[in-house]
């Protein structure tokens, strides 16, 4: 008999044992998600962690339910991310395997609630108005319902005890049924069933169809697009609806020739990423202080595994970025380029897929669940060169060979994950995983992290400072005005410093804008005595009042 460990997304801490029936002990392996009870009525998809023969002692051990793969999903590295960031940051694997995996890959049990229909309402058990809505709308729908939809749908936002009532009565059946959430994509395509140079065939095909019929000109149009008559060229694969599109024919057309036997209509799963802009290829030009940063990176990569590029705005770190990405993908290796917030992704992605065409992958939270999962399996069938660019999230994908981890704007505090658990930094998350592959890491920013500053400077780190903005446009002056000290001085009217309005109204005499940012909730952040500096604070902690008007 053997014995797996499951890990389970559960907040309870390690794994829980189960026995492999007889029948799957040959299809189970480190990595395959099963389906396991848990509790009495519960079942959960789980990761198989390790496995052994030896059976556990004290304890009655339930079999595995299900195998749902023929391949790991989850592969080493990540399981030792997982056990890392749950040591680290204080919180169990398998709240950490909730946050890492699409909901897709999470096969789990739902409550279904159906009308019991042998219940007759007796006059000391009536049932409240709350439980008569909930009983009209089960009562109206022909299946039974999930537990959250009949919530939504009565508007009431707790329907456990509604339902647990109504259970008692004996008024409605609860049922747990497994729920599979990810749907592939697919297409559906049309080949010939006559063998390329079979013109026997071919004539046969022709003389099935009537001369001048939508399917003759459905035929033509399919020997057109798929190259047929071409021996130079392998068969291309043609989409219903393209050839929809060049015949003019409709579904039924195509169906009826499917019947004659001259087609075959069939289905194939396809990726939901793809591009078909303009790809170039063309590694953007550097500038000789931008060259010299790239060659001070690679120098310093010699002696540590990460390295902070402290560069200006505007200095150009992203065509650095570029280089360095191209450098990896040149290696066979692929490459996660993490930004702090998903409205940076779009305007990176246009500008990397015009390099690099296919190779860009795009991952965060607000994709759908069935696209998380394409972008999963894709990096898990698959070893070949490619960059990812993501948000914080994009840590926890499947990589095979990483070679380069960029975390862009690296002090943003947007990195950090509050609720729920894990609670983790991105940022750090993405060095560990960098050191679990052999990978380096590149930290960018303008205004570094103390914490990383500190770590570049000592030492601990690399530093490659970039000074000079692209192309020689020169920094914007900033000029510090000293509110307390000018309000001495006679220098502040109402709100702003002399200073300030003298410079907008000379912006505005010259036809020019001006934009005022004010960063907070008030009328002012505190009220400070001008004449001793006093600032009333909270009577129960230190920090100041805000001034509101």
């Amino acid at each position: 008999m053997t014995f797996v460990e499951v890990l389970l997304p559960v907040p309870i801490s390690g794994t829980f044992t189960y026995s492999v029936p007889e029948a799957l002990a040959d299809s189970v392996r480190i990595g395959y998600r099963v389906i396991v009870p848990f509790g009495r009525k519960k079942f959960y998809t789980g990761i198989i962690a390790s496995q052994t023969p030896v059976a556990p002692q004290g304890y009655e051990v339930k079999d595995i339910a299900l195998i749902l793969d023929e391949w790991a999903v989850v592969r080493h590295p990540q399981l030792k991310l997982w056990h890392w960031m749950a040591d680290y940051y204080l919180c169990t694997p398998g709240e950490v395997m909730r946050a890492a995996m699409p909901a897709g890959l999470k096969i789990e049990s739902e409550t279904f609630v159906s009308a019991d229909p042998d219940y007759e309402e007796k006059p000391e058990e009536r049932l409240s108005q709350r439980e008569m809505a909930v009983m009209n709308y089960i009562l109206g729908c022909e299946k039974k319902q999930p537990l959250d939809l009949i919530g939504k749908k009565t508007g009431f936002a707790n329907i456990g005890p509604i339902i647990n009532s109504l259970l008692e009565k004996g008024a409605v059946q609860i049922s747990e049924n497994l729920v599979e959430r990810y749907r592939s994509r697919k297409e559906t395509y049309v080949r010939l069933t006559v063998d390329k140079g079979d013109s026997d065939g071919l004539h046969r095909a022709f003389d099935s169809v009537r001369s001048g019929s939508m399917q003759e000109k459905a035929l033509l149009a399919l020997i057109e697009i798929s190259a047929f008559m071409r021996q130079d060229t392998e068969l291309h694969e043609v989409t219903r609806a393209e050839l929809m599109e060049r015949s003019g024919v409709t579904t039924t057309v195509i169906a009826a020739m499917a019947k004659k036997g001259i087609v075959e209509i069939y289905k194939k799963e396809i990726s939901r990423f793809s591009y078909s802009g303009l790809v170039t290829g063309e590694l953007p030009v550097l500038s000789e202080a931008q060259s010299a940063a790239l060659d001070s990176i690679h120098k310093s990569w010699f002696e540590k595994d990460i390295t902070l590029l402290r560069g200006v705005t505007s200095s150009g770190k992203t065509e650095i970025y570029i280089h360095l990405i191209d450098y990896v993908l040149r290696q066979g290796r692929q490459a996660l380029y993490l930004v702090p917030e998903i409205a940076l992704t779009t305007q990176l992605t246009r500008r990397l897929q015009r390099v690099f065409g296919d190779k860009v992958v795009i991952y965060h939270s607000k994709f759908s669940d069935n696209d998380r999962v394409d972008i999963w399996k894709k990096l898990l069938s698959s070893s070949e060169p490619c960059v990812v660019i993501g948000a914080r999230s994009a840590v926890f994908l499947p990589f095979a060979s990483l070679g380069l981890v960029i975390v862009d704007e690296e002090h943003e505090s947007a990195y950090k994950q509050q609720d729920p658990a894990p609670r983790y930094n991105g940022r750090d998350a993405a060095i560990v995983l960098a050191s679990m592959h052999g990978a380096k890491t590149l930290l960018g920013s303008a205004t570094p992290a103390v914490d990383t500053y500190y770590k570049a400077l000592t030492g601990r780190f690399g530093l490659v400072e970039l000074t000079e903005r692209y192309e020689g446009l020169r920094l914007p002056h900033v000029e510090i005005v000293d509110m307390a000290a000018a309000r001495k001085r006679g220098e502040v009217e109402g709100t702003f410093s002399l200073l300030t309005r003298r410079l907008v109204n000379e912006s505005l005499q010259r036809g020019e804008q001006s934009i005022l940012f004010i960063n907070r909730r008030g009328y002012a952040p505190i009220a400070r005595c001008k004449l001793c500096g006093y600032v009333p604070k909270c009577e129960n902690c230190d920090v100041s009042l805000t001034y509101h008007r």
